[in-house]
C-alpha cells in the first residue's frame, strides 16, 4: 500500500506504550517507592528522576510541570530495556500518566509489563485508570444500565487511540467461575493496556447500536476488538469478532488471540506519543559510563565539524575580501591614469541678461537733464566772474 507524506506513524515493533490515570494522592511517592525497591531488590538496573526543567508546555512560573521517571532494566535474554513515565500534574483527584518503553529488540509479549516497574502491581492501588473512559485496566468493567449511557460510554471507548478496547456480550449471566477478568489471561505485555466492557444479557441491541458508526458489532454471547480511532489499515472487523467466548473459568483461547493479533497490527501511534517518543529517545538522561562516553565523543566529534566549517568560512571570506582589495586598486589606478579632458566650458550668456544692458545705456543716453534752484540746468558749472 503506497504511504503518504502526510501518513500517520505507526508504533515501532520496539516501543511498548499505555496511558492511564492514577485516582488519589500520593502518585509520586508510589513511583518512587516501587523504584526504589525493584532496584534493591536487583529487578532495575537503576532509575532516575530528572529535574524539572521549563518546557513549551508549562505553566506560569509557579506552576508545577509534569514530573518524569526514567529506569533501565534488562528483559530476559540480557535485553536493554529503557523507559520514561510521565506523570502530568494532579487534577480533579487524579494524575494522568504516560509509559513508553523501548527495547534494543522487538518487543515480546511475554516479558514483563513495564508498568509494574513504576507502579505497584496491587489491585488496591488505584492507577489502572483508562483515561478515555475512567474503567480499569485490570478487572471487569460492567456496562451501565442506562441505554444513552451505554452508549456514551462506548463511543468514548471507540475513540480511544491509546489502550485497546473489548466488548465481550455474556449470553447469560455468568457465575463466580465466569468473573475471571480477561487481563488474567493476557500475556503480560498486554494486561496493562486492555479494557473490558461486560455486556448483560440484554444489552446486546443497544451496544451494538452504539458500534454501529465504528462499523463492528459484537456476536451473541462472544466479543469483539473495537478498532480505536483512527483503526489500523489492516484492520478487518471479522478478523477480530469471536463468535463464542465461553465464561465458565476456562481459559477464552479465541479471545486472547483476536487481542493478540490486533496489538500486532501497524497501529496509529497518537500524536502525544509520538512527542513522548521523541522524548524518551533524544532527551534520555539515565546514560551508563560507557553511553556518557560515547556521548562526549559525539559531541567533540561535533564541535571539531563545526570549528572546521567556521574556519573554512572565514578563509572564505579573507580570500574574498583580498580579491576585492586588489580589484578597487586596480580601479583607482585606472582612473588616475585616464588622459584629462578638455576645461568645461563657460556657459553661454542668457540672452535676458544682454537686453537688459542695452535697455540700461538706452535709458542713461535719453535721461533729462534737471533745473538748477538758481535758473540753470543741471550739470552746468557756473561761470567764473558772474
Amino acid at each position: 500500500m503506497p504511504t503518504s507524506p502526510t501518513a500517520r506513524p505507526t508504533y515501532p515493533p520496539t516501543l511498548w506504550a499505555a496511558r492511564g490515570r492514577h485516582v488519589g494522592s500520593a502518585a509520586e511517592d508510589t513511583v518512587r517507592h516501587t523504584l526504589q525497591r525493584l532496584k534493591d531488590d536487583h529487578v532495575v538496573d537503576d532509575f532516575l528522576e530528572p529535574p524539572d526543567e521549563p518546557t513549551e508546555e508549562s505553566g506560569p512560573a509557579g506552576t508545577p510541570g509534569p514530573r518524569i521517571f526514567e529506569a533501565r532494566w534488562r528483559a530476559p535474554g540480557d535485553v536493554t530495556v529503557r523507559a520514561r513515565l510521565i506523570l502530568e500534574p494532579a487534577s480533579a483527584g487524579g494524575q494522568e500518566w504516560t509509559l513508553l518503553a523501548e527495547a534494543v529488540e522487538a518487543w515480546d509479549l511475554a516479558w514483563p509489563s513495564p508498568a509494574t516497574v513504576f507502579w505497584p502491581d496491587d489491585p488496591d492501588v488505584t492507577w489502572d485508570r483508562d483515561t478515555a473512559t475512567g474503567l480499569r485496566l485490570r478487572g471487569i468493567n460492567t456496562l451501565p444500565d442506562d441505554d444513552k449511557a451505554v452508549r456514551r460510554l462506548l463511543k468514548e471507548a471507540g475513540r480511544s487511540p491509546w489502550n485497546i478496547h473489548v466488548v465481550v456480550h455474556e449470553a447469560m449471566t455468568p457465575d463466580h467461575r465466569g468473573r475471571v477478568p480477561l487481563a488474567q489471561w493476557l500475556p503480560p505485555g498486554l494486561r496493562h493496556r486492555v479494557v473490558e466492557h461486560r455486556a448483560a444479557p440484554q444489552q446486546l441491541r443497544v451496544v451494538n447500536w452504539a458500534l454501529e458508526d465504528f462499523g463492528v458489532q459484537v456476536p451473541r454471547g462472544g466479543a469483539v476488538v473495537l478498532p480505536g480511532t483512527p483503526a489500523p489499515d489492516d484492520y478487518a472487523a471479522g478478523d477480530f469478532s469471536v463468535r463464542t467466548v465461553f465464561l465458565d473459568g476456562s481459559e477464552p483461547t479465541a479471545l486472547i488471540a483476536a487481542v493478540t493479533a490486533f496489538a500486532a497490527l501497524a497501529r496509529p501511534l497518537p500524536d502525544d506519543a509520538v512527542a513522548a517518543l521523541g522524548s524518551l529517545r533524544e532527551d534520555w538522561r539515565l546514560l551508563t559510563l560507557e553511553e556518557e562516553l560515547a556521548r562526549e565523543r559525539k559531541l567533540v566529534a561535533m564541535y571539531a565539524e563545526a570549528l572546521e566549517a567556521m574556519t573554512q568560512s572565514r578563509d572564505l571570506y579573507r580570500e574574498a575580501a583580498e580579491r576585492a582589495a586588489e580589484a578597487l586598486a586596480v580601479y583607482r589606478e585606472s582612473a588616475g591614469a585616464a588622459p584629462a579632458g578638455p576645461p568645461p566650458a563657460d556657459p553661454p550668456a542668457s540672452p535676458l541678461r544682454g537686453l537688459t544692458r542695452t535697455l540700461d545705456r538706452f535709458r542713461g543716453a535719453t535721461r533729462t537733464p534737471r533745473p538748477r534752484s538758481d535758473g540753470g540746468t543741471a550739470g552746468e558749472s557756473p561761470r567764473s566772474g558772474e
